[in-house]
């Protein structure tokens, strides 16, 4: 079944055809959710809230980009307002956003996700998005409802704390 069959299906109810596309795509939406909420019941949430929000609003995709891509936004999205707080960007003075960072040479991924999850929330969304997900830091402000020049001092400290937390 081709992705415009399958969102067709899926338009018109198809349980099936819904069926396919959620297993098509939790398992990386999932890990996404996860990643920022550092938290299974809160990913669990967040991915259920986040494929009703797909069903229901599927006839407004408009093929701009992919699927998987327009469901990713509205997993952001879903897992963004799940952790909103009063304030979870750390206030920086300035940075060098140009200055690179030496990760080391060895680093275990299951410690690496640790020290990922171990960010404050701003930091860990932010480095999520861009080094993760891969998205630009323009794409990540406009996500979250931040200037670009947020977006890139959280990475910058987030970066600098992964590495204080990595050399330990």
């Amino acid at each position: 079944m081709t992705e415009v069959e399958l969102i067709s299906a899926c338009i018109q109810n198809n349980r099936s055809a819904q069926r396919i596309l959620y297993d098509r795509y939790k398992r990386a939406m999932f890990t996404l959710a996860y990643r920022l909420t550092s938290d299974f019941d809160d990913a669990n949430d967040v991915l259920q809230d986040a494929f009703l929000d797909v069903f229901r609003k599927l006839e407004n995709f408009r093929g701009e980009s992919t699927l998987g891509a327009w469901i990713k936004t509205i997993v952001v999205r879903k897992a963004y307002r799940k952790l909103e707080k009063p304030k979870i960007w750390e206030v920086v003075e300035s940075f060098d956003e140009n200055s690179l960072i030496e990760w080391g040479n060895s680093i275990d991924a299951e410690y690496l996700e640790k020290a990922i999850l171990s960010l404050p929330e701003g930091f860990r969304t932010v480095f999520i998005l861009i080094e993760i997900e891969g998205y630009t830091h323009r794409e990540t402000a406009e996500i979250l409802g931040i200037s670009e020049g947020t977006s890139k001092s959280q990475l910058f400290y987030a970066k600098k704390r992964l590495r204080e937390i990595l050399s330990n």
